[in-house]
C-alpha cells in the first residue's frame, strides 16, 4: 500500500440508484462481527489486521468512538446475498491533527466479489446526503496513493487532495 493521501469533497446533490439485489441500511453495533470479516477480506493481507480477531477489534474500536464520534446515519451498509457486502464509517471529526475540520470517512470497503457495481459510490452519496442535510459542507477521507480505482471514484465525485495548512509564526 502506498502513502496515504487526504482528500476533501464538497457536499453536493447526488443520487445513486440501489442496484438490483442490494439494500441499504444504517450500520449498527450488532454488525461488528460481520463488518470485521468484510473488513479483513476487503484489503490486502495485513492492512486491516493480521487476522479476523484483529480486524473485528479495529471495527469495534471505530464503533466505540476511538477514531472519532461515529455518525451512524452517515455510516450505512449495503446488504446483498443476505449479508453485509459494503460499508462506510463516518465520524463527525477525525481525532488526528493532520486532518480537515469536517466529517471524515474513516473506512469505506466493499467485498472483492461485489466491486465495480457502484456500491462505494452509493455509500458515499448516501453519507454525503445525510451530512448535507445536517448542515455540513465537506467530507474528508484518506486513500492509498496507489489505489487508482478508489482515487478515480473520489475524483469523479469532486474530491481533491488536501494538505494541512502551514503553521504561521512557529
Amino acid at each position: 500500500m502506498g502513502r496515504l493521501l487526504t482528500l476533501v469533497g464538497r457536499l453536493r446533490d447526488a443520487e445513486s440508484t440501489i442496484p438490483a439485489g442490494f439494500m441499504l441500511r444504517t450500520g449498527r453495533a450488532a454488525d461488528v462481527p460481520a463488518l470485521g470479516e468484510l473488513y479483513l477480506r476487503s484489503y490486502p493481507p495485513g492492512v486491516a489486521g493480521a487476522d479476523l480477531a484483529e480486524a473485528t477489534a479495529d471495527i469495534a474500536s471505530a464503533v466505540a468512538g476511538e477514531y472519532g464520534d461515529l455518525w451512524p446515519e452517515a455510516s450505512p451498509v449495503v446488504i446483498g446475498d443476505g449479508r453485509i457486502v459494503a460499508a462506510i464509517q463516518v465520524v463527525r471529526r477525525a481525532p488526528w491533527a493532520d486532518t480537515p475540520d469536517c466529517p471524515f470517512a474513516i473506512e469505506l470497503f466493499v467485498a472483492p466479489e461485489h466491486r465495480r457495481h457502484g456500491l462505494a459510490r452509493l455509500l458515499l452519496h448516501r453519507s454525503m446526503a445525510v451530512l448535507s442535510m445536517a448542515g455540513q459542507a465537506e467530507l474528508a477521507l484518506r486513500v492509498a496513493e496507489d489505489n487508482e480505482a478508489a482515487r478515480d471514484l473520489y475524483r469523479s465525485l469532486g474530491f481533491r487532495e488536501w494538505s494541512p495548512p502551514a503553521h504561521v509564526g512557529g
